[in-house]
């Protein structure tokens, strides 16, 4: 019985071999959000695989948002949270929360279950080192453009920062917070952010972890999850897109179409993953080609 696990595990390693051979020194860009980040066991189960892929010779990158968190605390506040077009409408006081919640808790959480596994993970905010220079940005009503407070659009990357600490074998972890040249600070997309970074970094991947297990054909009539597509096809589908999963599939073009060989919807509840994508023949979730 036991040399019958041993060959199982064996041949799980075995099947690795190419992917390793393929992504070794490669940089990859992950989405941390949505599950994944609220329960304990895939939180761990997360950082397991960071740490995995740091040892392996890849060289991860994590940004995160932590919509959940923020609405918990600004609710604690009794701040009311509403949202237009999808995104959070944040006030000067909401902002406040935006960034406490997301540079000095979830950040921290995050760097904490990272280096259980050793000295790897760093935090750092999207303001650091002018790492991301957002505009004010406003949404889309019935053709009508609405103010929507503090929330930004990333105009500008400066990704010095986090090259130097991928080059010391770190493993950033970004909150999506950004600095515009007005002295403002705004909340941007983590997902949006994240496509952002892995263009400007010529990263490998870009993978988006979210709660669902991929892009449907033709949801909600159609749940078979479409494996592969291309940048062509992907635009076409856009715009018949849900306004939750419109902007983690823009991350995904905006990455392909900047010069990122490939993106991928993964499904955070599935434990591991990341290494599943990454490490074996069939990949789990939705990639998108150039």
């Amino acid at each position: 019985m036991r040399t019958i696990t041993a060959h199982t595990k064996a041949d799980t390693l075995i099947e690795a071999l190419p992917w390793l051979a393929r992504f070794h020194g490669a940089t990859v860009v992950i989405k941390y959000g949505g599950n994944a980040m609220i329960e304990e066991s895939l939180m761990e189960g997360f950082a397991e695989d960071i740490g995995f892929l740091h040892y392996a010779g890849l060289r991860p990158v994590v940004v995160h948002g932590g919509g959940p968190q923020i609405s918990k605390h600004l609710d604690r506040l009794g701040i009311e949270s509403t949202f237009t077009a999808g995104l959070r409408v944040t006030t000067p006081e909401a902002m406040q929360v935006v960034r406490m919640v997301l540079v000095g808790q979830v950040n921290r959480d995050v760097v904490g279950l990272i280096n259980r596994h050793g000295p790897l993970a760093v935090g750092m905010s999207g303001e650091d080192a002018h790492l991301f220079t957002a505009e004010r940005k406003h949404a889309l009503v019935d053709g009508e453009h609405v103010d929507i407070g503090q929330v930004g659009e990333i105009v500008k990357v400066d990704p010095g920062a986090v090259q130097a600490m991928i080059d010391n074998g770190r493993v950033p972890v970004i909150s999506s917070v950004a600095r515009g040249e007005d002295g403002e600070i705004y909340n941007v997309n983590a997902d949006t952010a994240a496509a952002a970074l892995a263009v400007s970094l010529q990263a490998q991947k870009l993978i988006v972890l979210t709660d669902v297990e991929g892009l449907y054909a033709g949801w909600p009539d159609d749940t078979d999850v479409i494996d592969k597509l291309d940048g062509a096809e992907l635009a076409a589908m856009l715009p018949s897109l849900s306004s939750g999963m419109k902007p983690k599939m823009e991350a995904c073009l905006t990455a392909v179409q900047g010069g990122v060989p490939q993106a991928h919807i993964l499904d955070g509840r599935v434990s591991h993953s990341l290494l599943l994508e990454i490490f074996t023949d069939q990949g789990i979730g939705t990639m998108v080609m150039p």
